[in-house]
């Protein structure tokens, strides 16, 4: 075999190694419904319940953070995440967590925040004059 075909199967190797590698960190959401189920870390995609408590004492213990959080499918529970609270987390569209259900908590080991781009032109309504 020449240097070449070698070099170019050991690329290919890897190049395949790579793909299924990244590829395996691209599941579906999951809800608190199958969280409850599941023994292992899942990810739950949710909005933040504005009207409950968020609760953030860094004087008394600045790695813990709870909130309430709604996920698809309308269920909402308290989050808890041993970290510090997020710059701008009010204002997230989006919550992605990962990690389990403990009891009728969610215990998050990371935090994904989607939040709205200050870049984001205002939205702009068009209606449609109908005549009858």
């Amino acid at each position: 075999m020449k240097k070449i075909h070698i070099v170019s199967f050991i690329m290919l190797a890897a190049g395949i190694f790579l793909f299924i590698s990244a590829s395996k960190d691209t599941g579906t959401f999951h809800t608190f419904t199958q969280a409850l189920k599941s023994e292992s870390p899942i990810k739950i995609s949710g909005q933040l319940s504005k009207d409950k408590e968020i609760y953030y004492n860094p004087e008394k213990d600045p790695n813990y953070f709870s909130f309430f959080m709604k996920d698809s499918e309308g269920i909402e529970k308290q989050v808890v995440l041993l970290n510090k609270k997020p710059q701008d987390f009010e204002r997230s569209e989006t919550i992605v967590l990962t990690g389990n259900m403990v009891d009728d908590k969610f215990m998050a080991t990371d935090m994904l925040l989607k939040c709205p781009s200050k870049y984001k032109q205002e939205e702009i309504y068009v209606r449609s004059e109908v005549s009858l």
